[in-house]
């Protein structure tokens, strides 16, 4: 039977808060139709799932609950986690992958993210007092904590009528606002998730963060 592991990805600095869950289908071969992932994410209702195609390839098929997705980062340090490869293969491109201690990383290109909006404001507070706006936009709210040492709130709102109203932590944007400010980054999303950044060379992005098994050998719903 094809069964689940459920992660969260990006937990904060002790382990227990924070982090965005993810499930991670370890066998995806039996579920070779994209309507038939499509449906299975959308009833599990994590902002993202993982289909594993080649596990020794690194090769994976991710997933909102509404739509397939050609790269993303909180599954990709997920999955990167969880099979232990040099590299994941995604519809984008190839997803350079490390173990580093504690932290997950990926490398990716911005232009591989979705689009979104970067929307500064004045302080963390303002970020923390942000109420969830509207389905439509797609906004990633941040303020520097501390911009000599790199440190940023932030908050995100996909804008999707699927039930996810704030994304607790997301690697691609942070991936974007990287590559924007052009530096290395700390940031603080959600209820106490911690995304670590770092430009590399010839315009690529390093995203990095802890990873916590939640459950494991999950039935899939039918």
């Amino acid at each position: 039977m094809t069964q689940l592991d459920v992660l969260r990805v990006f937990c904060g600095p002790d382990g227990t808060r924070g982090g965005n869950e993810l499930g991670v289908v370890r066998d995806g071969t039996p579920l070779p139709e994209e309507a038939s992932r499509q449906k299975i994410a959308g009833k599990l209702g994590f902002s993202e799932t993982v289909f594993v195609d080649d596990p020794e390839r690194g090769a994976i098929d991710i997933y909102s609950p509404t739509l397939r997705l050609p790269f993303a980062g909180h599954p990709c340090v997920g999955a990167a986690w969880l099979l232990d490869v040099p590299e994941l293969v995604t519809p984008a491109g190839v997803v350079g992958a490390r173990q580093d201690g504690e932290f997950s990383w990926i490398e990716a290109l911005p232009e591989w993210a979705p689009e979104r909006t970067l929307r500064q404001y004045g302080s963390a507070a303002q970020v923390d007092a942000l109420e969830v706006p509207p389905p439509g936009e797609w906004i990633y709210a941040w303020a520097w904590e501390d911009e000599r040492a790199g440190r940023i709130r932030a908050r995100a709102f996909p804008g999707r009528d699927d039930g996810i109203h704030e994304d607790e932590a997301t690697g691609a944007a942070a991936l974007l606002l990287t590559a924007e400010l052009g530096r290395a980054l700390n940031i603080r999303q959600g209820s106490g998730s911690q995304l670590l950044t770092a430009p590399q060379p010839y315009g690529w992005v390093e995203v990095g963060g802890r990873v916590r098994l939640v459950q494991s050998d999950v039935p899939l719903p039918d």
